[in-house]
């Protein structure tokens, strides 16, 4: 079955073990609140959080919020990081510590949760009137993808997309011309990776972002027998710029749900953003869960 909303998620989740977070820095309230949201339904199980001795815990979960003691952010990172090298833990979560560290923590060469060459992060999103749930990748961790690297987003991202039922994802790489041209990179690599896709994945491209998502748009450009042409499950972006801008547009302007997660590590890990609301944070754990679960 291909789920097609965040709610289809959720009631494909029903009944399948919490997740155990270890979420680092935590005095974050809006990663409580979320944490306080998965626990009554039971998406989370209990977890562990990382911080200042003194972090308030609600006083109605006590009991499954565990505190780990830790003055800085590295050493709040790196706890957290070791809760799930331990077992204790199944998804790492960033509380309120700064990415680099958080990050430096996951890819720590003896201590990291590193599981790919690259580590990548994708948001999914809910578009009203879209029909169905788009990826976009990478929007928050590599600036410039290579080909190599976008093989790796690719591949990262195939688990997720083919537990929401989309099996093989159709993957359209965006450049800024439908033409293969040395003088745009991105081209070269779509054309490269339309040839050879990862297992699990079908890319097409070079596509402007109007042909991966509108079947009249990939018609008018002599697209329409492109299985992946206005029906992409993943938009491939050739910049971080690229993926970051067109994401907080689907936000923005598009009234989009949203919730983003990093791929490529031995567990699920969220990076959230500052901005991120409570529900946007819970919608994470969703994706955990669905990567981790289904």
């Amino acid at each position: 079955m291909v789920i097609r909303t965040f709610a289809e998620i959720e009631q494909a989740l029903a009944g399948v073990p919490g997740l155990r977070p270890a979420v680092a820095g935590a005095g974050d309230a809006g990663v409580l609140q979320a944490l306080v949201a998965a626990l009554d339904t039971g998406l989370v199980s209990d977890a562990v959080l990382t911080g200042p001795a003194d972090t308030p815990i609600p006083e109605a979960w006590r009991h499954r919020l565990r505190l780990i003691p830790a003055d800085t952010a590295a050493e709040a990172a790196a706890r957290a990081v070791a809760e799930v090298r331990a077992g204790r833990a199944d998804v790492l979560v960033k509380g309120q510590v700064d990415s680099a560290a958080y990050l430096r923590a996951v890819v720590a060469r003896e201590t990291g949760l590193r599981a790919s060459a690259t580590l990548s992060n994708l948001t999914l999103a809910e578009i009203p009137g879209l029909g169905r749930l788009i990826g976009a990748t990478d929007n928050g961790i590599v600036p410039l993808p290579d080909l190599g690297q976008k093989r790796a987003m690719i591949a990262n991202a195939v688990p997720l997309l083919r537990a929401l039922g989309l099996s093989p994802a159709r993957v359209a790489a965006i450049a800024a011309s439908e033409k293969v041209s040395a003088g745009q990179p991105a081209t070269v690599d779509a054309q490269a990776l339309s040839r050879d896709p990862p297992p699990g994945a079908l890319v097409a491209g070079p596509f402007g972002y109007d042909v991966a998502l509108s079947p009249s748009a990939a018609r008018a450009k002599g697209f329409a027998a492109c299985p992946v042409a206005g029906r992409a499950d993943l938009i491939l972006f050739p910049s971080i710029e690229a993926g970051n801008a067109t994401v907080k547009a689907w936000k923005l302007h598009a009234n989009a749900r949203t919730a983003s997660i990093v791929l490529g590590a031995s567990v699920p890990v969220l990076l959230n953003s500052r901005s991120d609301s409570p529900e946007a944070r819970r919608l994470g754990l969703v994706l955990a869960a669905a990567v981790s679960r289904l």
